[in-house]
């Protein structure tokens, strides 16, 4: 129940208990059975509440198997399984929490569900359980109502699209296109590419300044970062990190940037006013990274490859750049975000098909259950 429902009936009940506690000259103008009426009106009210309508919050997964896992917060249960022809890599809510968006690598077999691609190169480290998915075709970016969980609308983008993030200001989406080089920026007002930016060699995941103002993609096939400027729709610079990194975070306050090493094992944590890069030795094949709302902390998804999976997060203090715990996931950890209040973590876990939630207090799994197949990126609507 949210507060302005909470308050409703309590102003409801607060007015007749007062009604009825007035003086003697006044207590037969209000009857014990009008409070009595009041009070069970006032209950019906918060009964007849549909608890769909009311701001209930979920979190979502990309399930590589063709759909999206819809999950309620509350209660950690998979509430609807949205279908979609190909294989859904990431996903993210738009800043109002009004929207999902989407990034899906098209079906050769048009949604037909295949057994894992294993003729990836030795640069797609993190992306080694694919579907039948096409190289040749372009993806898409979808938008869907995360209320309702209807389709908006469907952009073209450019081809095997990797992540997706809208900019704080909900002015545009971009997406990176793995096998392109490149990001499309996608105009929110009117769902259409307006700009394309060439990034480094296999673009993947990226993270936008809280400001708006910068990208900073990871390209997987090199060992850069490249800092897109959004004003100048340019890529400004590299910034040179090691070997592999497939997903970056940036703090609120834009000084540090962090990116995972999927071929060293690190981490690297980036001064952005000097570009000194330090590393962090995490789990084996880290994947995603995702940083705290306090910036205190740098949680790194240790997914490993599918014949030698990994199961854990490293917990990175960011201030003294030091490993502060491991926590135990499913198989094939990968993606990974925290709640707002930064008191829950959720981990995808690639190989098992399941979702891990974590007390970040305690630094203790509270639960696991199961989402579609091979979940990939999640993301929570606050």
């Amino acid at each position: 129940m949210n507060k302005t429902k909470l308050n409703l009936i309590t102003l409801l009940i607060s007015g007749a208990v007062l009604a009825g506690c007035s003086s003697n000259t006044n207590q037969n103008s209000v009857s014990k059975e009008k409070v009595q009426e009041e009070t069970k009106t006032s209950e019906k009210v918060a009964e007849s509440k549909d608890p769909e309508t009311q701001n209930v919050k979920y979190y979502f997964t990309a399930d590589e198997g063709g759909s999206i896992s819809k999950i309620k917060s509350a209660t950690n249960e998979v509430v609807e399984t949205i279908k979609v022809e190909g294989a859904v890599h990431n996903v993210q809510v738009s800043p109002d929490g009004k929207m999902l968006g989407a990034t899906v690598v098209p079906s050769m077999n048009h949604g037909q569900e295949s057994e894992s691609d294993s003729s990836h190169d030795e640069d797609s480290h993190e992306e080694d359980s694919h579907g039948d998915v096409s190289m040749e075709m372009n993806g898409k970016a979808i938008f869907f109502d995360t209320q309702t969980s209807e389709q908006i609308k469907t952009v073209e983008v450019g081809n095997h699209p990797a992540h997706f993030v809208f900019t704080e200001d909900g002015k545009y989406a971009l997406v990176s296109n793995n096998e392109d080089n490149n990001v499309s920026v996608i105009d929110m007002e009117n769902f259409s590419v307006i700009q394309t930016i060439d990034t480094g060699k296999g673009p993947h995941g990226f993270r936008i300044s809280a400001d708006s103002q910068k990208a900073y993609v990871a390209n997987m096939n090199e060992d850069t970062i490249s800092v897109l400027n959004l004003e100048t729709m340019q890529e400004e610079k590299k910034i040179t990190v090691g070997l592999t990194p497939v997903t970056t975070g940036v703090t609120n306050d834009g000084k540090i940037l962090v990116a995972t090493l999927n071929a060293e094992n690190m981490l690297a944590i980036v001064d952005l006013e000097t570009d000194q890069v330090e590393k962090v030795e995490v789990g084996k094949g880290p994947a995603q990274v995702y940083i705290n709302g306090n910036n205190q902390y740098a949680y790194v998804a240790n997914q490993g490859t599918e014949d030698s999976p990994s199961n854990s997060v490293t917990v990175v203090e960011l201030a003294t750049k030091k490993v502060t715990a491991t926590i135990e996931t499913g198989k094939g950890a990968h993606g990974v975000v925290t709640s707002s209040d930064n008191k829950r973590l959720y981990v995808t876990n690639m190989f098992e098909n399941t979702v891990t939630i974590i007390d970040t207090e305690q630094n203790k799994v509270l639960e696991t259950i199961e989402v579609g197949k091979i979940p990939n990126g999640i993301s929570i609507m606050e």
